[in-house]
């Protein structure tokens, strides 16, 4: 499950990082806060799930899904009271940027769960 979760969510948050570029410091179809900040987090967390996604070893998978996964929860929770990231975004998270990135966290963490005394596959 881990696999198949880096297979899906590291280019959809590369997708979001670039659009999140070319617009600049405006929000996503008006719901989703894109700084520079977040924009190159995106970078960095796509492309981190994107490589281990399609040549990283089963071990490497989880281990870069549950560690991301564990960031954005916290990254997540931290949103609802502290919308600025302690001043790291020009522009607050939105409650739809946090439950984006809870979202994005769970899954992670529950795709990791999932794969416990299993093999990766996909």
């Amino acid at each position: 499950m881990a696999k198949m979760y880096a297979k899906v969510v590291g280019p959809v948050l590369l997708l979001v990082a670039v659009l999140g570029l070319i617009l600049g410091d405006k929000s996503l179809l008006g719901i989703l806060n894109i700084d520079i900040v977040e924009d190159l987090v995106h970078v960095l967390t796509g492309g981190l799930l994107t490589a281990v996604a399609f040549g990283g070893s089963a071990s490497a998978t989880r281990s870069v899904v549950g560690g991301i996964g564990a960031v954005y929860v916290l990254v997540g929770i931290l949103g609802f009271f502290v919308p600025d990231l302690l001043g790291l975004l020009a522009h607050d998270y939105t409650v739809f940027d946090n439950i984006f990135h809870l979202t994005l966290g769970v899954l992670g963490l529950g795709a990791v769960a999932a794969d416990r005394g299993g093999a990766v596959t996909a």
